[in-house]
């Protein structure tokens, strides 16, 4: 008698906690939903929920490479693309805290070289926010900046990114990746060493992100991904992207990662570990005549059905890869998707993610 109720007493607490957290698994059953309709539109990837830190979703679907079929799981380094501009903002605000830079300074401050009608006129916080007026010529050539040839950065820079203005600073938003380019080259500029020894040495290593890094076009990297693209109507049709040089994304563009690994960035970031708050906060402040572009993300109130949320979020695209990265910044939560193909919309699969999960 007395081993049989030590047994129920040992089993009670488990009955309990299940009991007293039901909505838990109603929410992830809603999350499931949401992620079984679009595996059927061939969705491939990674999707990661988490509050205050803790991981309370995590999946992995698909095939990253189709070549020798070898599917998605917890070593896959995912190429995120534009999601490398929010490292490059954070090592730029490291230095505005550090009084090695002042925002409000122009390029020819801390890039005497740089030729464009910029030089004198567009200052950090311009790049910072796509807003330097510059002819974004490096995205109106995309196949002759980053297919035909490897560029250096100083190459890049001189036949991309040295445009005549075509707005005054400040006045209009003008998405680029040449901002975050000019941007890499100052941080070279700054500490006198590679934008990639930079970016190891003050966010990569101190917080052990050991999954993630800079990528050049010929490295050989264990389990990173391969991108798949879509043309049609058939989302079980895709084909490989062409000839690409990722080199040539730079401080815009060329970096890998994992969902754990995001996840531990975002943590440094909104729990002002490798900023301070201050820093932070100027970071997260709108700038609504740009299209509510702050500072590495974009900052905006949201409304999930009846929830109310501050949402910041930062996106990435290329040759077939997509990114995803929300955090809700009243509220904890953050929300990681990856994928190597553009067979769905990741944009509106973001928020019936979000919806689902907050029970909308």
């Amino acid at each position: 008698m007395r081993k049989a109720l030590t047994s129920l007493l040992l089993f009670f607490p488990l009955l309990l906690q299940a009991q007293t957290n039901p909505l838990k698994s109603v929410e992830m059953q809603k999350v499931d939903q949401v992620l079984d309709s679009y595996i059927k539109k061939n969705f491939n990837g990674a999707v990661l929920i988490a509050k205050n830190g803790k991981v309370e979703y995590l999946k992995y679907i698909g095939i990253a490479n189709r070549h020798y079929d070898i599917k998605f799981s917890e070593k896959t380094r995912f190429k995120i693309f534009s999601v490398t501009k929010t490292f490059t903002a954070v090592l730029i605000m490291q230095l505005y805290e550090q009084g090695k830079i002042n925002l409000d300074s122009t390029i020819s401050t801390y890039y005497p070289a740089y030729k464009g009608e910029a030089a004198k006129k567009a200052t950090i916080r311009n790049l910072l926010t796509y807003s330097s007026g510059r002819d974004t010529k490096e995205m109106r050539d995309v196949f002759e900046a980053y297919s035909n040839n490897i560029w250096s950065v100083d190459e890049f820079i001189q036949k991309f990114c040295s445009e005549r203005l075509i707005y005054a600073p400040g006045t209009k938003f003008n998405y680029s990746n040449g901002d975050y380019i000019i941007l890499g080259k100052i941080i070279e500029n700054i500490y006198k060493k590679p934008f990639e020894e930079v970016l190891r040495e003050k966010i990569l290593t101190p917080l052990h992100m050991q999954h993630t890094d800079y990528l050049h076009h010929n490295d050989i990297i264990s389990n990173i991904d391969e991108g798949y693209a879509n043309d049609g109507p058939d989302a079980t049709k895709i084909h490989m992207p062409t000839n690409h040089y990722i080199d040539n994304h730079f401080s815009a563009g060329a970096m890998y990662s994992t969902p754990e690994d995001l996840l531990i960035f975002d943590q440094a970031i909104f729990n002002h570990t490798i900023l301070k708050k201050e820093t932070i906060d100027l970071m997260l402040t709108p700038y609504e005549s740009l299209e509510s572009v702050a500072i590495g993300f974009w900052v905006y109130p949201k409304k999930f059905g009846k929830i109310n949320t501050l949402l910041a979020e930062r996106q990435g695209a290329g040759y077939g890869h997509n990114s995803n990265w929300i955090h809700l910044i009243d509220k904890g939560l953050t929300f990681i998707l990856l994928s190597n193909t553009n067979t769905v919309e990741l944009n509106k699969m973001r928020f019936d993610v979000i919806s689902a999960y907050l029970g909308q």
